[in-house]
């Protein structure tokens, strides 16, 4: 009885190791993914914000409507227009219609002390996403401004050139602390399986004497640890799978940056990634076991 007990213990002492690199590898790849789904939702936010980049260009006052139609396509035929359903995204907003909207935001009615509306009319036009960047824009806004009929051109200059930094800072940091983190998580693993295969060196070198050769004797380590890795990719995209639809339902406007196949993706590069890191770790162990001698073996 004693004896089986001691055995089940062994059994049990014997898959620890393994326990532990399939862990370890799964925390790391986690962690990475996190980073990477922090990168994917931060460039969504970016092309979302290049996508809704508006335009207001004013209008000189008592245009004819035949003026307005010229005006309409004119704009519509330029290349950094926007299309939805293959329509140009130009939209006239008269200046009764900017009256309005303004009573209705502020609650104020300017037109009972003055008199008049001193609004302009205006076409609002949204500009491509490929041509959203600060000097496509700036150079944008002198061509409208050339354009015969229009009195003045306006978009929020300083939110997007903000928004485009931000974002381009905020995308470099996350890759560089997902390459610090992958460095750092490659030694840690590494030294994880060597760890685990220490229990082993004495059968390496029994293998050796044997005359096995060091393909035989690696072939099994290599394919265990290839299945560490692919297990540990595995359940480490669950558990992002299960974080990111967690932070979906709890805040449903990040539904609005969510985009399903850069995830799969992301997924796919981790299991992929969990792959490379056993077998490589694994292969680099065995291999240091195969080149020492028995002394350092002890």
């Amino acid at each position: 009885m004693a004896r089986k007990v001691k055995h089940i213990k062994k059994k049990k002492l014997g898959n620890y190791p393994h326990l532990m690199v399939v862990f370890s590898i799964t925390l790391a790849l986690f962690v990475i993914g996190v980073f990477g789904l922090l990168l994917i939702h931060a460039e969504e936010l970016s092309e979302k914000v290049k996508e809704n980049m508006e335009m207001q260009v004013y209008l000189d006052r008592n245009l004819t409507e035949v003026q307005l139609v010229r005006l309409q396509k004119t704009f519509a035929a330029k290349e950094f227009i926007a299309y939805q359903n293959d329509t140009a995204q130009v939209r006239f907003v008269s200046k009764e219609e900017g009256a309005k909207a303004f009573l209705d935001e502020t609650g104020e009615d300017f037109m009972t002390f003055l008199g008049d509306n001193p609004l302009r009319d205006a076409y609002v036009l949204r500009i491509d996403a490929d041509h959203s960047s600060s000097a496509m824009l700036k150079s944008i806004k002198l061509d409208l401004e050339d354009v015969d009929g229009v009195y003045e051109v306006q978009y929020v200059e300083s939110l997007i050139e903000s928004i485009n930094q931000n974002i381009q800072k905020i995308s470099l940091i996350l890759i560089g602390f997902a390459a610090i983190l992958v460095l750092v998580v490659i030694i840690l693993i590494n030294n994880t399986i060597k760890l685990a295969l220490y229990s082993q060196r004495f059968l390496i070198r029994s293998m050796q004497l044997v005359g096995a050769t060091s393909f035989f004797i690696q072939r099994p380590f290599l394919n265990r640890a290839a299945w560490q890795g692919i297990v540990s990719g595995i359940l480490a995209s669950a558990l992002l799978f299960g974080l990111m639809h967690y932070a979906y339902n709890e805040i449903t406007e990040l539904q609005l940056l969510r985009n399903d196949e850069q995830t799969y993706i992301l997924m796919g590069a981790l299991v992929a990634l969990g792959l490379v890191i056993g077998f490589m770790s694994s292969y680099r162990a065995v291999r240091k076991y195969l080149g020492m001698s028995l002394d350092e073996l002890y």
